[in-house]
């Protein structure tokens, strides 16, 4: 009588390891195509001096950003 308690736990724990072995295909509806980072989104929320699609400048404002949040150059 013990053994079926026991087959039982063996049968549905094998069952739930199973399930999780399954994958659905990660597609994205529809396919989307990146964009350079640089051509960006033409919107009233990006940071004042960029122009969307102008690389110089895109790379003006990531070096300008990147110095803002460097702690070394704050505690000077």
């Amino acid at each position: 009588m013990k053994r079926l308690p026991t087959i039982a736990a063996i049968a549905v724990a094998s069952v739930m390891a199973l399930a999780a072995c399954g994958e659905r295909p990660q597609t994205a509806n529809p396919p989307r195509t990146d964009a350079k980072a640089w051509q960006g989104a033409a919107d009233p929320f990006v940071a004042s001096g960029w122009t969307a699609g102008d690389r110089a400048s895109w790379e003006d404002q990531m070096r300008n950003r990147a110095q803002t949040q460097n702690e070394y150059n704050k505690a000077r």
